[in-house]
């Protein structure tokens, strides 16, 4: 009797001290509307990455190539010594155009001299002129009174004319010395350009890169004898790219239009793909013969890491917009092959159904093609949504 009363007592005892068991209640879903917006269509074609700076730097003079610092793969600063060609002769061409300067300005102070010296002479003479002359307007007033005699009048008359022949070859000498100088300035002018053009050739003798790059192609060896217009090197700088690509002319028009495009990097699902905005696309004013192809340059701006030179691109170009149904990305639901989204019925109760999707948007939604109407309600969160339903169909059963 004691034994069945104890056995009671426990079986109570575990019977209250059982956990009580609550079913978790699922959160109210959060839903969207299937809408109608305008979007951007776009077409994306072949195209390569090219560099905006390229070029091949060549000798402007003649010589022997006496040093060669860079080689293929080298990075080269701007500003940087390139080659040295031998400079011998330009060594000397410039020694004898600095003599000719000198000489020219030697000429420019001889000649400077020449007219002080006539200007002085001329200063005397005319001074001697002025007192022939008075001496002689004085003498004739003497003679036309009768005082004094023939001889006397043609002495003064005599030394009147003979300083004026003094003072008329001083102005002469004046004159072809400052003629002198004027030819002499001519000769420092041109004798300044020759002195100008020798340092111009001997300058040539270093070539400088005109920019920072990388050396893509050596074309000559030291020791080589090159003449001018002879290629040194090819080199290329990566900080501005481009992409190349050739647009049918059915698009043309609308990529002229719109001027947009995105050079494409990432995969997404769907097919869908981002890319890096380009900053201006220049387009050939003509189209190929044979493909009836227009070429357009898409500039990047700055180096993108993992794009170089010769590499393969898809570019996108904005052709047009339109009306479209879209939702968001984040509503979609893939379950093994189906895509899908949980649709809201008249109840509230979210019911997978599968739908065709197109295309991604800008703003980050995703286009329906087939499968959902304007305005109809769907989660927003599709495990959520999955987890409601169960629930409900839990509810049912109970």
């Amino acid at each position: 009797m004691s034994l069945t009363r104890n056995l009671n007592i426990m079986g109570f005892l575990i019977l209250v001290t059982l956990p009580l068991v609550v079913k978790a209640e699922i959160s109210p879903l959060e839903t969207t509307v299937a809408r109608v917006e305008e979007v951007t269509n776009y077409q994306t074609l072949d195209g390569h990455i090219e560099a905006v700076n390229k070029s091949t730097v060549s000798a402007q003079t003649g010589g022997v190539i006496s040093k060669l610092k860079y080689d293929v793969g080298d990075y080269v600063k701007k500003g940087s010594l390139i080659a040295r060609i031998s400079s011998k002769n330009q060594k000397s061409g410039l020694q004898q155009a600095q003599a000719a300067v000198n000489e020219a300005r030697a000429a420019i102070n001889r000649a400077g001299a020449a007219i002080a010296q006539a200007e002085a002479a001329t200063r005397e003479a005319n001074a001697n002129y002025a007192a022939a002359r008075a001496e002689f307007l004085r003498v004739k007033g003497l003679y036309d009174k009768r005082i004094l005699t023939k001889s006397a009048y043609d002495k003064a008359e005599a030394a009147m004319k003979s300083s004026l022949a003094r003072l008329e070859a001083a102005k002469a000498s004046l004159v072809a010395a400052k003629s002198e100088r004027v030819a002499a300035q001519s000769g420092l002018a041109s004798a300044k350009a020759g002195l100008a053009k020798a340092g111009e050739q001997l300058g040539y003798t270093e070539v400088i890169a005109p920019y920072s790059g990388i050396v893509t192609e050596r074309h000559v060896e030291l020791g080589e004898v090159v003449q001018a217009g002879t290629p040194i090197m090819t080199g290329i700088s990566l900080k501005e790219l481009r992409v190349v690509s050739n647009v049918p002319q059915r698009l043309i028009l609308a990529v002229r239009k719109y001027k947009k495009a995105q050079v494409l990097t990432n995969v997404l699902r769907n097919n869908d793909e981002v890319g890096i905005p380009t900053k201006s696309i220049t387009f050939f004013p003509y189209a190929d013969s044979s493909t009836n192809a227009f070429k357009i340059r898409a500039s990047l701006g700055s180096a993108v890491e993992g794009l170089f030179p010769g590499v393969f691109v898809k570019i996108k170009f904005e052709v047009g917009k339109e009306k479209h149904l879209v939702i968001p990305q984040e509503t979609v639901a893939y379950r093994s092959e189906v895509t899908g989204v949980y649709v809201l019925n008249e109840k509230g109760v979210p019911l997978l159904r599968q739908i065709r999707l197109g295309n991604y948007t800008d703003d980050g939604n995703v286009r329906v093609l087939a499968g959902l109407d304007e305005g109809e309600k769907i989660a927003l969160d599709p495990s959520h949504a999955a987890a409601f339903l169960k629930q409900n169909e839990q509810k049912k059963n109970d």
